[in-house]
């Protein structure tokens, strides 16, 4: 007697449904396993350098394809995801901005590395220099908590005159920026803060092509070339050293008293008090958006002075290590907060499981809104482009370095992790770009 395909799996009943399903899964699965591994393994372009590759699933805590997750790389500003979630973690929903005692007559104060302090890219909060005006008392500045190198380690010494490498400090103003103007031409130029106007001097002998304006590698003071003097309208912004007297001369010409500067080591304890405003998202924002190195420096020393009471961002990078990440899948090499370094060592399995923290214990509507948005904010607003956000990601570029690590939402609105390394390559960075959105884009479409 002949019984049809479909008689038959009628007598079997439910469970051979089930299996034909799980193996037709199984299959469907298989399929686009090889076919993801196809579009990285077989890339002429990940060829032309080191690539590493994970994709995980958060729901299913599954990995979904990893290629040399556990090698290490140069991780450049993924760095950065560490610094955030050590910030996170440390700092909470309030920020200490000043610390001080009081003598007598004598307020001494002292910085807890706060960089938002006067900085002209952020809303102003006026609590610390309200308070400092308010005073009555003789104010001294003290920078005897800072006890860290102004360079990270494995920063050039060459690149201390570009706009990425600001020194560490323990009480920034300004974003430690002076931002220098020229409007019309052969007019001299204007200085923010003011009190630079004298300090920035002709050169004759500086004789780039463009117009550049150098500082003095040891002090502040700041040379331009006969080309800054001639053509259009020119602006530049230059990192100032810290100095305690400095930063005692600059507080005195902006609250218009003045500010002595001292040692608080050399007098007897006093009881602190502590000046603290709430976190802002904003200057998250511009540590992962616009992947600022001052702002990921500042943050670890503000997790130091928090943590022991002094600046040192070793100090604060070894709590994380001991503490945040003890449980991470390989050791970290983790030495700045930034990333400058090229001593920074990380895997991409390594990078995941920290973007795993982060997605467990934040809000993805908040998250998403500090991270970079391909299409439309940060380092990837020019690429990762579709017609709803698909990416939400770091990005963390050297010579040589390029990284892409974050969030995936599919068309199916499952959100997907990921870490994309590439090192030692010679190729155009912006071939890299376009060979992983290639295979971002086909995940998006395929999960």
């Amino acid at each position: 007697m002949y019984l049809s395909p479909s008689k038959i799996i009628k007598s079997l009943g439910i469970p051979i449904l089930l299996l034909i399903w799980q193996s037709a899964w199984a299959q469907l699965g298989a399929s686009k396993l090889t076919a993801l591994t196809n579009l990285v393994e077989k890339s002429e372009i990940f060829s032309k350098s080191f690539t590493g590759f994970v994709l995980f699933d958060p729901a299913t805590q599954q990995y979904v394809y990893e290629k040399d997750a556990d090698k290490y790389f140069t991780p450049a500003s993924n760095t950065k995801i560490f610094t955030f979630y050590t910030a996170l973690k440390v700092l909470g929903d309030s920020i200490p901005v000043l610390r001080y005692v009081v003598e007598n007559d004598t307020l001494i104060f002292w910085g807890t590395g706060n960089p938002l302090f006067l900085h002209p890219d952020f809303q102003q909060d006026t609590t610390v220099l309200t308070f400092l005006k308010s005073r009555k008392e003789k104010l001294f500045f003290s920078a005897h908590n800072f006890n860290d190198e102004t360079y990270g380690p494995g920063w050039s010494w060459d690149d201390y005159n570009s706009s990425y490498q600001a020194e560490r400090s323990p009480f920034p103003m300004y974003g430690n920026l002076v931002r220098f103007e020229r409007s019309s031409i052969r007019e001299g130029f204007l200085a923010q803060p003011t009190f630079f106007n004298n300090r920035i001097v002709f050169n004759s002998n500086l004789k780039m092509e463009k117009p550049e304006i150098v500082r003095h590698i040891d002090d502040n003071i700041f040379e331009y070339n006969p080309r800054a003097l001639t053509g259009l309208p020119f602006k530049q912004e230059l990192f100032f050293r810290f100095d305690p007297d400095l930063i005692a001369k600059l507080l005195s010409d902006t609250l218009g008293v003045h500010v002595g500067a001292m040692d608080l080591g050399m007098m007897k304890p006093g009881v602190a008090h502590t000046i603290s405003i709430p976190t802002p998202d904003t200057m998250y924002q511009r540590l992962m958006q616009d992947s600022d190195n001052f702002i990921a420096e500042q943050l670890l020393l503000m997790c130091s002075e928090k943590l022991f009471g002094t600046q040192k961002a070793e100090d604060a990078i070894k709590y994380a290590e001991n503490n945040l990440y003890r449980n991470a899948p390989a050791p970290l090499e983790w030495v700045d907060g930034s990333g400058l370094s090229r001593y920074n060592l990380f895997t991409p399995r390594t990078v995941v499981s920290v973007l795993q923290k982060i997605y467990r214990e934040m809000p993805p509507e908040r998250l998403f809104r500090i991270f970079p948005t391909g299409g439309e904010t940060g380092t990837i607003r020019n690429f990762y482009k579709g017609k709803t956000p698909y990416i939400h990601a770091k990005t963390g570029t050297l010579s040589n370095v390029h990284c892409l690590s974050g969030f995936l939402t599919t068309k199916n609105a499952k959100t997907l992790i990921f870490s994309f390394m590439h090192n030692n390559y010679t190729i155009n960075s912006n071939d890299l770009k376009q060979e992983m959105d290639k295979v971002l884009k086909w995940v998006v479409e395929n999960y």
